[in-house]
């Protein structure tokens, strides 16, 4: 006959056991705190602490900027003195080039337009155009090698850092991030921006980079791009439309895609030269545009303003009858000024 055997007590966990546990489940909350934490330093810190330029904000119209050296330096008749006169007055960015402002002058550069910014008591902004193959040999080709670029965004970065009282845009490499499957080095460009981003990060300063515009890669397509760079999180946005023709609508409509391709991110709309609109893909001068809206007209929860980013003007390159890439061209700023009252 078998003998019955009494059910067996389960063994409760001991108090070590409960330590144990209780050790394992701190920790995973410090990891997710620390997660948090992490991401209210980047987009958090840089994208709410950092106040938005909302529509309103105005910038400087650099003392430096060419169409102020033309009216110093150039021959021109009344039309063009006049159409010169009235965009050298218009708020718009500043390009910094290595071309025009070398290692050992940009810092000093930036120091003097944050002066000038200061006296004003406006923002400064400024368009950081220097990249290694930067156009991949088009009609803007050159930029630094790598470590030479380092040592130039430093220094702008450096001059930044001398106005924390300033707010300073930063428009980073247009063009880098939507050529860069084109120019085939996804890697290298993502390397150097990165570097950059890190040394121009600061609480007074919003950072866009490349968003290309809404006729030359769709949303989803730049999105990708943009995260294959690394470099959202640690932005404020992305910069549309820049040197393009595009209209305000349909950039308006490409940055909320954008947004919500990226988990929120903001954006800043070029309008100097969109007031036609109708260069379709034409993008190196075309004629009979005109200037657009001036900056700091509008913006939302996305759209930050809008701004004059490439200084009208200045030719896109020697296409369509233009000079050099960023040479002034009396006959366009006529053109572009036609419909100024």
């Amino acid at each position: 006959m078998a003998h019955s055997r009494s059910p067996r007590r389960r063994r409760r966990p001991s108090t070590r056991t409960w330590i144990v546990v209780g050790l394992i489940a701190a920790g995973i909350l410090v990891v997710s705190v620390l997660a948090v934490v992490g991401w209210v330093v980047t987009r958090g810190f840089y994208a709410a602490v950092a106040t938005p330029p909302a529509h309103g904000t105005t910038v400087i119209a650099p003392e430096q900027s060419k169409a102020t050296v033309a009216l110093k330096t150039m021959g021109m008749d009344a039309d063009a003195v006049t159409a010169t006169e009235y965009l050298a007055a218009q708020p718009t960015a500043y390009w910094l080039t290595p071309e025009q402002d070398p290692i050992g002058t940009a810092g000093a550069t930036v120091t003097s337009l944050l002066a000038q910014a200061r006296t004003e008591k406006r923002t400064l902004a400024v368009v950081v155009y220097g990249l290694p193959e930067r156009d991949c040999g088009n009609h803007s080709a050159g930029g630094l090698e790598e470590d030479d670029y380092r040592v130039w965004v430093k220094e702008i970065a450096a001059g930044i850092a001398t106005g924390p009282d300033v707010r300073t845009i930063v428009i980073l490499e247009p063009d880098s991030i939507a050529l860069a499957s084109d120019c085939g080095d996804i890697a290298d460009r993502a390397r150097t921006l990165q570097a950059a981003v890190g040394s121009l990060v600061a609480p007074h300063t919003w950072i866009y980079v490349d968003g290309g515009h809404s006729r030359w890669r769709s949303a989803a397509e730049m999105a990708d791009l943009i995260r294959q760079i690394g470099v959202i999180d640690r932005v404020r946005g992305v910069a549309l439309n820049v040197s393009n023709y595009q209209s305000s609508y349909d950039e308006f409509a490409f940055a909320h895609a954008l947004s919500d391709a990226l988990g929120g991110t903001h954006a800043i709309i070029d309008t100097s030269r969109n007031g036609a609109a109708t260069a379709g893909a034409t993008w190196c001068n075309p004629r009979g545009q005109r200037i657009g809206e001036p900056g700091g007209t509008f913006g939302d929860e996305v759209v930050d303003t809008n701004l004059w980013i490439k200084p009208p003007g200045e030719s896109d390159g020697t296409c369509n009858g233009g000079p050099a890439a960023g040479v002034w061209w009396p006959d366009v700023a006529v053109e572009l000024t036609q419909d100024v009252g």
